[in-house]
């Protein structure tokens, strides 16, 4: 199992209710391929660097999660392939600072 950190921006125009079904796909499609979700940090609603397609605002959600090292590529094509989200990154988190509950946890 490796740490990983899945930073997703998802469609401005979704409702709140449709950003936790977000957030929920996202944790059912990682506990499906045998990885465990760490902490979920809702960023909320912000500005775009540049826009994206149509989009100017964007809602940031940042994942930390474990998974084993083949189930990333799955994951990555199930998020290419939902139209709420506008871009995702999925990095290995090497070498970053834990979370901070993961931090409390391990005191």
């Amino acid at each position: 199992m490796r740490d990983y950190e899945l930073m997703v921006v998802l469609d401005p125009n979704l409702d709140d209710a449709a950003i936790e079904a977000m957030n929920t796909r996202i944790q059912t499609l990682v506990t499906q391929r045998g990885g465990t979700i760490e902490s979920v940090d809702a960023w909320g609603r912000r500005r775009l660097a540049y826009p994206i397609g149509r989009f100017r605002d964007g809602v940031y959600v940042l994942t930390r999660l474990r998974l084993p090292p083949g189930a990333t590529v799955e994951i990555e094509r199930a998020l290419k392939l939902t139209e709420s989200i506008i871009r995702h990154l999925l990095v290995r988190a090497e070498g970053l600072t834990p979370a901070p509950a993961a931090a409390a946890s391990q005191e």
